[in-house]
């Protein structure tokens, strides 16, 4: 296990479900990020405004604030933060990178954890800021799995 540094990214992982938070800060955390969680989009929003962090990683369904509106709340802090949605609901409900402000859009899936990390490097290795140049759209992760 590679110890996180201060320099070392910053993630904020937000989802209402403790075992899923779990896993993904100790995969995280594995790879040598610096990871804070919060339960509910509020308690996301609050770490947001307090600390600077490299990527954020929001679930879609949560009580309260869904994922739509937590990203649409950080960008009115930061515009240019890097947001990916994970969501077990990606197909039915529509999910992708348009209709809900994220930089990326990851089907909560058996592949997740690779999909999660690849768009994790993706976004650290893009800079703050940066957009992708126009016609380079973010390809939409699909991973279905025979169980959720």
């Amino acid at each position: 296990m590679k110890p996180a540094s201060v320099s070392s990214p910053h993630i904020l992982l937000v989802d209402d479900n403790r075992d899923g938070l779990l896993v993904r800060r100790s995969l995280l955390e594995e790879l040598g990020y610096r990871v804070e969680i919060a339960i509910t989009g509020e308690e996301g929003l609050k770490l947001f405004q307090a600390h600077t962090f490299d990527v954020v990683v929001t679930d879609f369904k949560m009580p309260r604030m869904n994922g739509g509106e937590f990203i649409e709340r950080v960008r009115k802090v930061n515009p240019n933060a890097r947001i990916i949605l994970l969501s077990g609901f990606v197909d039915p409900l529509g999910l992708t990178e348009q209709s809900t402000g994220a930089d990326a859009v990851v089907a909560k899936s058996c592949h997740e954890a690779a999909h999660l990390v690849r768009w994790v490097k993706r976004l650290l290795n893009r800079g703050p800021g940066r957009k992708p140049a126009a016609g380079q759209k973010n390809v939409l992760v699909r991973a279905h799995a025979k169980s959720r």
